[in-house]
């Protein structure tokens, strides 16, 4: 071996050739991923427009809001049955009625199911697909959170491929006080997070494929 060959830092030429190309495609994917990340953050945060009735309301536990918002759509007869997925088996409708600070009128407790079984998106998508399908329904409203709003949809479209769905954002009282150009590190966090998680599904990286084969 000589010494030449022994030189530390001297890469081989055919790596210098192939890590331009890499250090390219790099680049252009992480502009490709910061311009979609701010696609997302800004249109996860922007008021939906009214929902039209439908046949159902599936609403998705897990942040505030989401339940009295849901709560209100039904007394307001948009639809005649709504799901509450993701819900503590030890919680019971009336105490999660208070816990909204909603009052549920006579008979209205008869319309609403609640889901014990989901403990994610892709579970709150098996859920919300056997329960749609056992009482005939073929179109939704979904109400989450905004920042949730793309990935719970892709899931249960996947899922219930021939609903129609129509989303119903709620927007978290953190993001409404802070404001677009406030917003602090941890939201940040959860908006790339959540987007993240999206383009996973979306590019079939996720729970989609067992969805299909329940779908």
């Amino acid at each position: 071996m000589t010494a030449r060959s022994r030189r530390p830092g001297i890469r081989h030429p055919g790596t210098r050739r192939l890590l331009g190309p890499l250090s390219l495609l790099a680049l252009v994917l992480a502009i490709a991923w910061c311009c979609g990340f701010a696609w997302f953050a800004y249109t996860a945060t922007r008021p939906a427009p009214p929902v039209p009735e439908a046949d159902g309301i599936v609403v998705l536990t897990g942040g505030a809001g989401r339940i009295e918002a849901a709560l209100d759509l039904l007394q307001q007869n948009r639809a005649q049955l709504m799901l509450i997925s993701g819900v503590s088996e030890y919680l019971s409708l009336q105490q999660i009625a208070h816990a909204a600070g909603r009052t549920l009128a006579p008979g209205l407790s008869d319309r609403i199911a609640l889901g014990h079984s989901a403990t994610s998106t892709v579970g709150n998508a098996i859920e919300t697909a056997s329960w749609a399908r056992a009482n005939g329904l073929h179109s939704l409203i979904v109400v989450t959170a905004g920042y949730h709003m793309r990935r719970a949809l892709a899931e249960i479209g996947t899922a219930l491929p021939d609903t129609t769905l129509y989303p119903d954002p709620v927007q978290p009282p953190a993001l409404v006080r802070a404001g677009l150009g406030r917003w602090r590190l941890g939201t940040l966090r959860l908006l790339a997070e959540e987007y993240t998680k999206w383009l996973a599904v979306e590019v079939g990286l996720t729970g989609s494929a067992h969805l299909r084969e329940t779908a």
